[in-house]
């Protein structure tokens, strides 16, 4: 009888210990898609300051002409 509520256990911890190496899996992917996302919204705020900026200075050029 102890041998078999070691083995229960033993597969239960095991059980867990895959449990817990999915959840950090899961989580590994949700944060690589949240960076991703965050570099995609930088990007696209460079580029619009870059716009900006380029804007900014084809109006000073128009004022000094």
């Amino acid at each position: 009888m102890k041998k078999f509520i070691a083995a229960l256990a033993a597969a239960f911890l095991a059980g867990c210990g895959a449990d817990i190496a999915t959840t950090a899996a899961t989580a590994a992917a949700l944060k690589k898609q949240e960076i991703e996302q965050a570099k995609k919204t930088q990007d696209q705020a460079q580029q619009k300051i870059g716009q900006a900026v380029e804007q900014m200075q084809q109006s000073t050029q128009r004022g000094s002409e």
